[in-house]
């Protein structure tokens, strides 16, 4: 496939599945396994890496007003005693709660990060889990006291962050998934859930992919950035994907919150396990 054509595709799928409760990671290497992708070239690892920097820089442009009123508020919540149960202190103290016990697997989350088996496995079992929690929702059966963001607990937070735990040991779970089924569990609304796991993706997902960049330009897998190797058409190639990206998922973003308001989660649940299904046909039938 030609590097252009294959820089917009790989833009698009990283885009379109960032923040839907799908797994990017999951339908990337999917994608780059159909497509001949060789990740053993430090280049295209590198290249997987960076466009997911364009799909995170779409978040702070899209919920840019909300930012500004959260940081805002944050200096009355301090004057008040709610600091603690701030919006922002509550998206801090999750990606802590996700954050410490992720760095301390790193070598587990490595050697799960390339096969297709775990990731079809997660993408079956996450799919599962997300159509049953979205089905007791939709009947009632979840109690619900969390309209807004604004109204989150601190144990709501800890609770949340440590559901994500689960989508950075075995890639194919997805932080969404984990968040806002963990938000619904824990009584958010569907659009709170979703609008916190948007926030709580910020943090994470620069620390995740920053920690991924560094580790591969230090042990030489790629070359540094402005290094020889990095030509004038592989400098263009990653800028088309990293592009594409951001505005996949900024289209994706406005798109996503307004299906949420008005319908479930249960066609990615299905569209989850229909693709980790075939995944792990897949492999089955190319290790026999």
């Amino acid at each position: 496939m030609h590097d252009y054509l294959l820089s917009l595709a790989l833009g698009v799928v990283e885009g379109v599945t960032e923040f839907l409760p799908v797994s990017s990671t999951a339908h990337l290497r999917i994608f780059e396994a159909l497509a001949g992708v060789n990740l053993s070239d430090g280049y295209w690892k590198m290249f997987t890496i960076v466009i997911q920097l364009g799909a995170i820089g779409c978040l702070p442009l899209y919920f840019r007003a909300r930012i500004r009123g959260f940081v805002a508020g944050f200096g009355r919540a301090s004057d008040e005693g709610r600091a603690l149960v701030h919006p922002l202190t509550l998206t801090l103290v999750a990606f802590v709660v996700t954050a410490v016990p992720s760095f301390l697997l790193a070598k587990l989350i490595g050697r799960h990060l390339e096969s297709l088996v775990v990731m079809g496995a997660s993408l079956v079992a996450g799919g599962v889990v997300m159509w049953v929690v979205d089905w007791l929702f939709a009947r009632g059966r979840l109690h619900t006291n969390t309209p807004e963001m604004e109204q989150m607990t601190l144990a709501q937070a800890i609770w949340i962050g440590a559901c994500q735990i689960a989508s950075a040991v075995f890639p194919g779970t997805s932080r969404s998934m984990a968040t806002i089924a963990g938000g619904q569990l824990a009584g958010m609304t569907r659009a709170a859930a979703l609008e916190f796991s948007f926030f709580l993706s910020m943090p994470t997902m620069v620390a995740a992919v920053g920690y991924d960049l560094y580790k591969t330009l230090r042990e030489g897998q790629a070359s540094a950035l402005g290094g020889a190797a990095m030509t004038a058409h592989a400098w263009a190639v990653l800028a088309v994907g990293f592009v594409v990206s951001f505005v996949a998922a900024y289209a994706v973003v406005a798109w996503f919150m307004g299906w949420v308001r008005r319908r479930g989660f249960a066609p990615f649940a299905v569209w989850r396990i229909l693709v980790g299904a075939g995944v792990l046909i897949w492999m089955t039938g190319g290790a026999s």
